[in-house]
């Protein structure tokens, strides 16, 4: 009688065991010790087209075909068996003879009753076959997405390119200095979406590396309005870092405009200079500034008048949910516009951001460009 508590306990947690193999809706074995089958869920059998007739007792290695003997899954179960691993999601081709192979995700869990030699193991077998493929097919179709989308940004950066031209050659047509700036102005705000569509279709990526970006719109400016780039320079500095593709639509547009502005209005009368764009990050949050070290801003505020490249920052900015800050220097003038999304208080933080990002907008203070000249 000392003998038979521990028998009848292992004998209700092997019925237990039975009943739950027995109940499942999912393919579920019960192997012993010797990975032979103890019980199988009838879903088991269904699914993996095996005849259950003389199933209990045999080896899990000579289920159907031979196909479930598969070296590294024997290995795996035994490892589970001895406690020295688990299975809890091992994937297996099952390669039946005559049909198409199946994507398996095998979960072995080891049951130890209170007589420690009558182990037991319960798998659970899922077959992931059609979900695997779905994922294929959608990885395949968003992969032919990217594509087109790249061919699409191609074509249309050829065509704004072409659009580009031909204001650029009205502009040397026209005899109308007032109507040249204008086309020449237009060309300018055309090519800067164009370099934008360029670069989204070398990275194939819905994001945009800024300083690559602000670096071929500027040679783009500036090979159409500096005439002697020894004279006069336009040069973009800073860390690198990217925005999504609709911000930077706004920013390229905003970098076309203070540019435009501190070319026609911050040098009169040949006056050599440079004109500096940085857009520096912290965090989340971004900073881009113009710099020029021009004549400055007029003195009388009555002779500052809003122009149209000061309502278009305005309300670039105001989209970007963005501030605009215009301030003199000695020489010239700075515009920054700032985007501060989250508020970074913790220095340690703030450092870690820092260094890994770019510079505090604190630094980029000291770089920007002006809208509110005269005739802007």
């Amino acid at each position: 009688m000392a003998t038979h508590g521990p028998t009848s306990t292992e004998g209700a947690a092997l019925s237990l065991a039975l009943a739950v193999v027995a109940s499942s809706h999912g393919p579920l074995l019960l192997l012993d010790g010797d990975l032979r089958i103890v019980a199988a869920s009838t879903s088991f059998f269904q699914t993996f087209e095996i005849d259950p007739t003389g199933a209990p007792g045999r080896a899990l290695s000579s289920l159907g075909a031979g196909e479930w003997d598969v070296p590294q899954l024997r290995s795996l179960l035994a490892a589970t068996l001895s406690g020295d691993a688990e299975i809890e999601s091992y994937e297996m081709d099952l390669k039946p003879p005559g049909r198409g192979a199946r994507r398996l995700v095998v979960h072995a869990q080891r049951l130890v009753y209170l007589d420690a030699e009558n182990l037991r193991l319960v798998v659970a077998v899922n077959d992931v076959t059609d979900a695997r493929a779905s994922e294929r097919e959608k990885e395949d179709a968003l992969s032919q997405n990217r594509i087109l989308l790249q061919e699409v940004r191609h074509r249309v950066a050829n065509s704004l390119q072409i659009i580009a031209s031909v204001l650029l050659q009205n502009a040397r047509k026209t005899r109308s200095d007032e109507t040249r700036g204008h086309l020449k102005d237009a060309h300018n705000r055309v090519m800067s979406i164009a370099a934008l569509e360029r670069q989204l279709a070398g990275s194939g990526e819905d994001q945009v590396e800024l300083r690559a970006y602000f670096t071929s719109l500027c040679d783009s400016i500036g090979a159409s309005m500096i005439a002697n780039s020894d004279q006069l320079s336009l040069t973009v500095i800073g860390p690198r870092g990217r925005v999504e593709s609709r911000v930077s639509v706004s920013l390229g547009l905003i970098v076309t405009e203070l540019v435009i502005n501190a070319l026609k209005h911050a040098f009169p009368d040949n006056r050599p200079g440079k004109i500096t764009v940085e857009c520096a990050f912290r965090g989340p949050n971004w900073t881009l500034a113009v710099t020029d070290d021009g004549v400055g801003m007029p003195s009388d505020p009555e002779e500052m008048r809003i122009g149209l490249g000061t309502n278009i920052v305005e309300a670039l900015a105001k989209q970007l949910e963005a501030t605009v800050e215009i301030s003199a220097r000695a020489p010239g003038t700075r515009v920054t516009v700032a985007h501060a999304q989250v508020a970074l208080v913790d220095d340690h933080d703030a450092a870690a951001a820092e260094g890994s990002i770019g510079r505090a907008p604190a630094d980029a203070e000291q770089l920007a460009a002006n809208p509110g000249r005269k005739g802007a």
